[in-house]
Order: structure tokens, then sequence, then C-alpha cells
């Protein structure tokens, strides 16, 4: 798993590009935690580059939303391949978070 995070304005933008499952999950967590760690509280997860998303990849991205969500801030979600978008429909998370079709979209929807 390749990641690469950068700013748009003030919201966060992690670019995903890989398989996010067991191993590289506490590699995305710890991305999260030091962007929120420096104060980052709007984010943008692109899943452009995700074909596989493991249980421990959707319990980070849980993990990131219930941290942002109690100080008031958020993470949407950009670039759902339709098996990604299918696990997260599956699991329920479709109602929990915003998922946009561009990354564009979802930095100018905060």
């Amino acid at each position: 798993m390749d990641m690469e995070d950068k700013k748009a304005g003030k919201v966060c933008v992690i670019v995903l590009n890989g398989r996010l499952d067991a191993y590289s999950s506490n590699k995305l967590d710890d991305k999260i935690n030091s962007l929120i760690d420096n104060g980052c509280q709007e984010m943008v997860i692109n899943f452009e580059g995700v074909d596989y998303i493991s249980s421990s990849g959707l319990r980070v991205i849980l993990s990131a939303v219930k941290q942002l969500r109690k100080n008031q801030g958020d993470v949407k979600l950009a670039c759902l391949k339709p098996y990604v978008m299918e696990v997260f429909d599956i699991s329920g998370f479709t109602q929990l978070f915003e998922i946009y079709p561009t990354e564009e979209e979802a930095v100018n929807s905060f």
C-alpha cells in the first residue's frame, strides 16, 4: 500500500494506492493519527487506487471518523471502485460516510 497526504486548503487528503489489508491498515492508522495530532479536522480519503479492503481497513476508517466527529470534524470518502463500494455497502458503512465520485467534490463538500 502506497499513500500520499496533501492539503487542499484546510482539508487533509490521503490518496491510497494498493490493498488496504491487515498489514497496510496499521500504516494508514498511523498516518491518520499523525494528521489528527497535527490539527487536521477535515479529511478526505481518496480510494481511487484501492482494489481491496479488509475488515481491518474498515476498522481504521471507522476509528478515524469517530475521532474527528467527536471534535466537530469529519472524514469524507472519494473515488471508491465498485468492489470497494460493495464492501462499504455490505458492512453498512455507506450510511456512516459521505461518499463522492471525485476527490474535488469531497474536498469542496466541506
